[in-house]
């Protein structure tokens, strides 16, 4: 008997609020105060918009959303902390999870509420959802069209293959990529039916 299909929420589907995003946008400056507007679009759409404040201040850090959802006016404050990078310059920061309180990358709005991921119970990622066949599958037609991807690459008018009598990095990498779909071997195509 098949098993029924569930039909979880994706985290690839999901609003997310990032930390790199805000560092690109300069929210992350110490001792400041920013605002501004997130917004979400769809089609060139726009279909979401959140208001968030952002305080790094040495004390306290924190971010202020603000936003309405199901018609219902929505705050809370999210803190932030902080870690001296390995490489001896700055920090590298990160949201504290109201819910959970663990420390995290980005942030998801699954029901309400901007939370790490594995405060939500049911959820997945597009891929969990394909079956251990359909994955091998998948992987099989990248390996095959990363090649023409890589043919173009290096045969594109003002690509460079060697630099002072050597081949670069990256000409190297994509002769590799070019490769790997001359190695499809019939067993392959075989063990997939």
């Amino acid at each position: 008997m098949p098993k029924y299909p569930t039909y979880p929420t994706l985290y690839d589907e999901c609003k997310t609020i990032s930390i790199s995003n805000l560092k690109q946008w300069k929210f992350l400056t110490v001792g400041e105060f920013k605002s501004g507007i997130i917004s979400w679009s769809r089609n060139g759409e726009v279909n979401s918009r959140i208001s968030i404040s952002v305080s790094i201040n040495p004390f306290n850090p924190h971010i202020k959303l603000d936003y309405l959802c199901n018609e219902i006016p929505i705050t809370y404050i999210v803190y932030l902390a902080s870690i001296p990078s390995n490489l001896g310059k700055g920090v590298i920061w990160y949201f504290v999870c109201p819910q959970t309180g663990k420390h995290c990358r980005k942030l998801y709005l699954v029901d309400t509420y901007f939370y790490h991921r594995s405060a939500f119970r049911y959820c997945m990622y597009d891929k969990q959802t394909k079956s251990h066949k359909s994955r091998n599958i998948y992987k099989l037609f990248d390996r095959l069209f990363s090649s023409d991807g890589a043919y173009e690459k290096i045969y594109s008018k003002h690509f460079k293959k060697k630099y002072r009598g050597k081949p670069t990095k990256r000409y190297l990498k994509l002769l590799k990529q070019a490769e790997a779909s001359v190695g499809i071997s019939e067993l392959e195509l075989l063990l997939l039916n």
